[in-house]
């Protein structure tokens, strides 16, 4: 099939591009490069420099089968700090990929959601039926899918909705802000620095490896049954981010100790996926802990500490 991925320059983006290729898929990557650089998207990769506010984007998608929208300003610390900006990209710019999805007669789209909209539940594990956004980023979440269900209500789109939980591994978003902790654990520590940890380190999260939500992405393309339907997709376990630090220690052999600083605004105490109905379609992840933590060492050793004029992309934007 031809399938066009918005934010194809990022981390989820850009692993997916790599793998639709691998599986003959023609990709036509949509990105304006304010997050991801241009060298991470993956050769094979019809690009286009575009935002996706552009009015014109339905030309892009022109001839496509299908498109993964994943293009989304998800710094938690920067949405809250521009809830404006933040709207504007997760909100109005969903609307858009949806108007120039069915504009360009698209009628397949799978987009990213978020578990952030559990923030505020108290059921653990969350099921998708919990709806408790607290964060800036959360509730622009929440809206882009409302929408999302109104343009498949009225204008027949085939939608598809997927909930990410603490997606990790290569390419993972390590120049942002405040990268997350798997990417800023394993860059500090082979750099020989401490790494900071925001709050005591005792919130937990649920981590899944790119390489399993990239099966689902491609379990979605095939499988009728995931029409019209939103899935969590996360690994069913949780660790603190103490514990987090601890795995990476012993795996890079380091005894350097984390820095404490205080508490980031607008994160869950816990995050913890209800993956059930992922797996009543056959889906399993398969990728443990520590065979994930050991591939995105390797990566960033290889590919980030090894480079000495890593490509810097801008804290702030949309893919």
């Amino acid at each position: 099939m031809k399938i066009a991925v918005t934010g194809v320059a990022g981390f989820i983006g850009s692993n997916l591009a790599d793998r639709l290729i691998t599986e003959g898929h023609a990709v036509v990557g949509l990105d304006n490069l304010a997050y991801g650089p241009r060298e991470q998207v993956p050769a094979g990769v019809d690009f286009r420099p575009v935002d996706i506010r552009d009015p014109a984007l339905a030309t892009h998608f022109a001839g496509c089968d299908a498109i993964f929208h994943l293009a989304a300003k998800n710094c938690i610390a920067d949405c809250q700090d521009d809830p404006l900006e933040t709207a504007d990209i997760n909100v109005t710019g969903t609307v858009n990929v949806l108007r120039a999805a069915r504009d360009a007669g698209v009628v397949r789209l799978i987009h990213a959601e978020s578990s952030a909209v559990y923030e505020g539940s108290g059921v653990l594990p969350t099921p998708e039926t919990e709806m408790a956004p607290r964060s800036f980023y959360a509730v622009s979440k929440q809206a882009a899918g409302a929408f999302a269900e109104g343009f498949a209500r009225f204008e027949g789109l085939h939608l598809t909705g997927l909930r990410y939980f603490g997606v990790y591994g290569p390419r993972q978003d390590y120049r942002r802000t405040i990268p997350p902790v798997m990417s800023a654990f394993i860059l500090a520590l082979l750099r020989g620095e401490p790494p900071t940890i925001y709050g005591s380190g005792e919130k937990r999260r649920d981590f899944i490896y790119v390489d399993d939500v990239n099966d689902f992405h491609l379990q979605c393309l095939a499988d009728p049954r995931t029409i019209g339907e939103t899935f969590n997709l996360g690994y069913g376990v949780t660790y603190s981010v103490n514990e987090i630090f601890a795995h990476v220690a012993k795996l890079l052999g380091s005894t350097l100790e984390p820095v404490y600083r205080p508490d980031l605004r607008g994160e869950a105490q816990t995050t913890h996926a209800d993956i059930a109905k992922a797996r009543a379609l056959g889906w399993q992840p398969r990728v443990d802990l520590d065979e994930g933590l050991a591939r995105s060492i390797r990566f960033i050793r290889d590919h980030v500490i090894a480079n000495p004029n890593p490509v810097r992309a801008a804290e702030r934007g949309a893919g």
